[in-house]
């Protein structure tokens, strides 16, 4: 009868047995009985052994004085290492250099680096805190920011960081732990903690896990009391101690005691980082940690010992290695005085000091050499740095609302306004805004009144869209977490009264004090309330990518652990450095001494360039004046003349629409279209041979020559100097035509004799009547056509023609000082002659825009006709066009668009066009003004180039003469990765 108990237990006890998993051994442990280690411990006295396990406290933002203080310290006590406060990144490597110079043995170095080097070394990379950490679902991300960290902080002179924080945080009041965990979940945070500290160790660097075991769920603050854990034994295994367990498993090199209470236990009170049954007990024999263990800062208010006592019980307790000593001195000797009185063993003293050792040799300070700091603040801040960095905060980003709102499109039924609050006026978020819509943006201060806020409440009233940010909230939860009661009645106004988006920027758990919030149609997490996280939570709201964070804590019933919904981009522009796209920032540099090279040599006054690959501007730069005779600056919001690039920008999207429509054929006859040919010459030209320039028609036809008199002045039946009933059609500033010469001009066009043969000739003729088909097809207004069927639903809203009337002239780049036919310098008013006498709208040339614009439609292009979750146009429509029509006839252009010189990539640069690297897939189009487009399928490449060469005389042909576009062109082929 007694057997089956017995054999149930034995049966319990190799299931227990199989169950149970081996702890793995730390990198270091390998080296403790290295031949330096052994020769290190043999030469110690015994103060010098116990030294090794101290760590002493240094700040590199003070004087002179307390750094020869520190100096003093530890060229007296010889102790195993240093914790560097802060300072900057200059400073603090040379002081560590100092440091290690007068100790005989090397300091291993330690810093607190929770969110990287940043937490305390300034000029660093700032990686997003633990809570966003939490919310990425990618963990490759989270390994290389621990790699990241890792590099860093040896470029810095630093082997140790007391990070990852390992805390499970399940209080959502805790004054302590808060944002810096991973979140509630016990395995994300396990598994998050691993990741950063497998990063470092990669790196060779020395990872420390806390605060053990567990601060997650205290109500104080360690610092300032003894927080008390009330929770089980059972609790305490499947909660707080489980990351830690995971941690161990894996082999982290290290684990930080926390000052707690924790009466399940240990249950005398005694401070759990001075407690034998914690940390011996529970941590190295129960748990089965093989690393080394360190206590928290021994000078914090939590320790609760003797004096003299807390070095002396924590070693005892199992600690290795004592934080934040504060008196070296007295430290050593209360050691000594211990194991002399048998409290501690000689065994356990050369135990500690060999673990210490064996440190020091795993991370290479048996070679010590001091650190160099020749451009360490570069080095530091290296782009692939920042590459991470923007993909963690992407992956962090966490949508817990989206009523079919986000991401933001169908922008031309939108009328858009942003609201800060609790922010600054022009913020990161709101000009990143500007990239993607027109948006007017407004700012409500945190303290502001009920009056202000109710001036603001009827502004909003004409917007269908508000895209609101809450920012200024504080990290912690005191004060309700700095949020006002202003900020609170406008959100709950807002989500009441508006179609309204919300950014949350800051610690999640205080979206709680926003009570109907979560009645919003859009709301994203983001946080963090920094410029680069301001930056892409703008991008993400209009589908610059997707976002598929969830949220790491539980803020109330509302919104819970692990809550976020999955969004996915929809091929927007996204902005980011070049490196995020495989391209190399140094190599790119190459394009700024060309365009400055442009600006000295006179091929313009000034310019822009936009770069863009695999649908991220990865460059836009302004470069000079926009006169000669200024000093006012090229901005990115410059209104340009587009030139010709009006043909592949106005009527030939149309064109290819219509196409789609089959209200179009190319290879119909062009009188189809045009009945005004039918019976001319020009009768049985077909669409597509005159789209690709080879149907015989005259390059040009100067239009206002043919109206000035025998004494050259324009002929007073045409043109007058003001406006009337019978001559409205404005032509520039102070020049308006007759109407009844437009029909002068398109009889003109119609007689125009044919050249003898089909051969490549740029012809702009057909560019003038497009207009009219593209109206007559339609039913709608040409440009009204274009407007609400392109600009507006790309974002690119300040395509137009005929800038005068839009824009101010201070924002419009003057092209020519015309001295012959208008006599007048020309701003807003279309450079081209025939498009002028036109009233400003052709298909040949006309439209004005800014850059990030232009590369809107050219990248439509480029993703084939698809572009912020819409289809323009098909993509065997785009592929038709861009494709090359003629090859055999030596003709290299696609319909409408321009292409590379057939057997391009065999010319020297000198005679290419455009760069040699330009894939024969590619295409754009050039502008007489100085602009140029040109994008790049097989290589994923855009490129934008903006100026008013024509300043203050078309007669400049330097931008031809020097080859400026095609060697900054073949630049930035020269700047791409291989991979």
């Amino acid at each position: 009868m007694n057997r089956i108990p017995s054999l149930y237990i034995l049966v319990l006890w190799c299931l227990l047995g199989f169950t149970q998993v081996e702890a793995n051994e730390p990198p270091f442990s390998i080296y403790k009985y290295a031949r330096w280690v052994n020769a290190q411990l043999d030469s110690l006295t015994l103060e010098q052994k116990i030294a090794q396990l101290m760590i002493y406290t240094v700040y590199p933002t003070q004087n002179e004085s307390s750094k020869n203080a520190a100096l003093a310290a530890i060229k007296a006590n010889q102790p195993g290492g240093i914790l560097v406060m802060k300072g900057n990144p200059t400073k603090t490597t040379k002081w560590i250099n100092e440091f290690q110079s007068v100790s005989s043995i090397p300091l291993l170095v330690a810093v607190d680096g929770e969110w990287g080097p940043a937490m305390r070394i300034d000029s660093t990379t700032n990686y997003p805190y633990a809570q966003a950490v939490g919310a990425i679902q990618d963990t490759n991300l989270v390994l290389q920011m621990g790699r990241d960290f890792g590099e860093q902080l040896k470029m810095l002179g630093i082997q140790m960081n007391f990070a990852p924080v390992a805390d499970v945080n399940t209080n959502s009041a805790n004054p302590v732990i808060n944002f810096r965990s991973f979140g509630e979940d016990k395995l994300n945070v396990a598994e998050k903690a691993w990741m950063v500290a497998k990063g470092m160790q990669e790196a060779n660097v020395i990872p420390v896990a806390k605060h053990f075991p567990g601060h997650g769920d205290t109500k104080t603050d360690s610092h300032q009391t003894l927080p008390l854990v009330p929770h089980s034994k059972e609790r305490l295994d499947n909660i707080e101690s489980y990351p830690f367990r995971y941690l161990s498993e894996k082999g982290i090199a290290g684990i930080m005691t926390a000052h707690l209470n924790v009466p399940a236990l240990d249950a005398s009170g005694k401070t759990s980082s001075l407690s034998k049954k914690v940390v011996t007990g529970y941590l190295k024999n129960e748990i089965g940690f093989k690393g080394f263990v360190v206590t928290d800062a021994i000078g914090m208010k939590g320790v609760q010992a003797a004096p003299e006592r807390a070095e002396v019980e924590a070693l005892i307790a199992g600690n290795d290695i004592v934080e934040f000593v504060p008196d070296l001195d007295k430290a050593i000797s209360a050691v000594k005085l211990a194991v002399d009185n048998n409290e501690l063993s000689l065994e356990e003293i050369n135990d500690k000091c060999r673990t210490v050792l064996a440190l020091k040799r795993w991370v290479y300070l048996n070679e010590y050499t001091p650190t160099p700091t020749n451009e360490l603040v570069k080095r530091l801040n290296a782009p692939k740095f920042e590459v991470t960095q923007r993909k963690l905060i992407k992956g962090s980003m966490t949508i817990l609302k989206n009523n079919n709102i986000l991401p933001v499109e169908n922008l031309e039924k939108l009328k858009i306004a942003s609201v800060s609050l609790g922010g600054e006026r022009n913020s990161a978020f709101q000009n990143m805004l500007d990239n993607y819509a027109e948006v007017e943006h407004f700012v409500l201060s945190k303290e502001a009144s009920e009056r202000e806020w109710a001036n603001l409440r009827i502004k909003l009233q004409n917007y269908n869209l508000v895209i609101t940010t809450i920012e200024g909230i504080h990290r912690y939860p005191s004060g309700n977490y700095g949020t006002t009661e202003i900020q609170q009645k406008a959100v709950s106004d807002i989500v009441n009264e508006c179609n309204s988006v919300f950014v949350f920027f800051g610690n999640a758990y205080a979206i709680k004090h926003f009570d109907n919030i979560h009645h919003a149609n859009g709301l994203i997490v983001a946080y963090q309330g920094n410029k680069l996280t301001q930056e892409l939570s703008a991008q993400l709201i209009f589908g610059a990518f997707g976002a598929n964070g969830k949220l790491p804590v539980t803020v109330d019933q509302r919104f819970k652990v692990n809550d976020g919904l999955t969004l996915e981009g929809n091929r927007s522009f996204s902005f980011t450095i070049p490196e995020e796209a495989g391209v190399n920032s140094q190599k790119l540099l190459a394009v700024d001494t060309i365009a400055q090279y442009g600006i000295v040599d006179k091929a313009y006054p000034g310019c822009q360039v936009l770069i863009a690959k695999d649908g991220k501007v990865i460059y836009h730069k302004c470069f000079g004046t926009l006169t000669y005779n200024e000093e006012v600056p090229v901005q990115k919001n410059n209104i340009y003349d587009w030139a010709s690039i009006t043909k592949v920008t106005g009527p030939l999207p149309a064109i290819m629409q219509l196409v789609d429509e089959k209200k179009i054929n190319v290879d119909d006859k062009f009188s189809k279209y045009w009945p005004a040919f039918k019976g001319t010459n020009k009768e049985n030209l077909v669409l597509r041979e005159v789209l690709a320039h080879q149907a015989r028609l005259a390059p040009y036809i100067s239009f206002w020559t043919a109206t000035r008199t025998k004494t050259g002045e324009l002929d007073r039946h045409v043109f007058r100097h003001e406006p009337s009933d019978q001559f409205n059609v404005r032509v520039s500033d102070h020049l308006y035509m007759s109407p009844d010469y437009y029909t002068i001009m398109m009889d003109t066009l119609a007689r125009s004799k044919l050249l003898p043969r089909k051969k490549y000739t740029y012809s702009g003729l057909s560019f003038y009547l497009y207009p009219k088909i593209i109206e007559d097809l339609t039913g709608s207004d040409y440009e009204t056509y274009l407007k609400d069927n392109f600009y507006r639903p790309l974002g690119a809203t300040t395509i137009t023609y005929n800038a005068y009337k839009h824009f101010p002239l201070k924002q419009i780049v003057p092209t020519e000082i015309d001295d012959f036919f208008r006599k007048e310098t020309l701003c807003g008013f279309v450079h081209d002659e025939g498009a002028a006498m036109m009233a400003g709208v052709s298909g040949n040339a006309g439209l004005f825009g800014s850059t990030i614009d232009l590369a809107k439609m050219f990248q439509m292009y480029l993703q084939k006709g698809y572009y912020g979750g819409r289809r323009y146009i098909s993509e065997a429509t785009l592929n038709e066009f861009t494709r090359i029509q003629y090859p055999l006839n030596e003709n290299r252009r696609g319909l409408g668009f321009d292409k590379p010189l057939i057997d391009n990539e065999e010319n020297e640069i000198v005679d290419a066009y455009p760069a040699v690297s330009a894939s024969k897939s590619s295409f754009g189009h050039s502008g007489f003004t100085g602009t140029f487009a040109w994008a790049d399928p097989e290589n994923n490449l855009l490129f934008i180039f903006m100026s008013n060469r024509v300043h203050p005389t078309r007669e400049n042909q330097r931008l031809y003469q020097f080859n400026i576009r095609t060697d900054m062109h073949q630049a930035i082929y020269n700047s791409i990765e291989t991979r």
